[in-house]
């Protein structure tokens, strides 16, 4: 017996509710490392530009590993466990604002419309990071600008991630961001 199963027993006993393993270690190390690079793409931007593109590069790879994984990983971290329709979206939305939304054991309906959403807004700031450095695109104003709209964008919908996060883990009485750092959450 391994010590994770006898503090898993003793946690049980102690009337914590039994776990399951939802998120793998790729999709956590994955959203734990977009976090931080993309931090610090943004406070480097224009300060330390070395450390922007080199950060922008591992963003990109990340992004291919996930866009890879999405589509042959483990069931909770595919896409087709967490993409829904549009009125499925609105109704989880409408639900989650009366607090009556449904659990789901890994990405609700909201959650995985932001998947898609950061994937590809940071795809196109990735692209247009990448056109800026090339000899075509360097000083274009429009890539530029484009750039900085997605980056804004991103803030916007990084801010409405924690939102339904801080909501869902009120709403269902449940630690998400735990979660994403152990990779359980509550089995029922």
């Amino acid at each position: 017996m391994t010590m994770r199963t006898l503090l898993k027993g003793y946690a049980a006993s102690k009337g914590s509710p039994p776990t399951v393993k939802v998120w793998d270690p790729v999709v956590r190390l994955f959203h734990w490392s977009l976090v931080a690079l993309f931090a610090l793409s943004y406070l480097t931007g224009d300060e330390w530009k070395q450390a922007h593109i080199l950060s922008g590069y591992a963003i990109i790879g990340l992004l291919a590993i996930r866009i890879v994984w999405g589509l042959v990983g483990t069931r909770h971290a595919r896409f087709s466990s967490f993409i829904y329709s549009p009125t499925t979206i609105a109704r989880f939305l409408r639900d989650s604002l009366f607090l009556r939304a449904k659990r789901y054991l890994g990405h609700n309906p909201a959650g995985g419309a932001m998947v898609i959403a950061l994937i590809l807004v940071i795809s196109g700031i990735a692209a247009t990071g990448y056109m800026m450095t090339t000899d075509a695109y360097w000083g274009v104003e429009w890539v530029e600008d484009a750039h900085e709209v997605l980056v804004n964008a991103t803030l916007v919908l990084v801010g409405l991630h924690i939102a339904g996060v801080v909501l869902a883990s009120i709403e269902h009485k449940e630690n998400l961001v735990r979660a994403m750092i152990t990779g359980r959450k509550r089995a029922e």
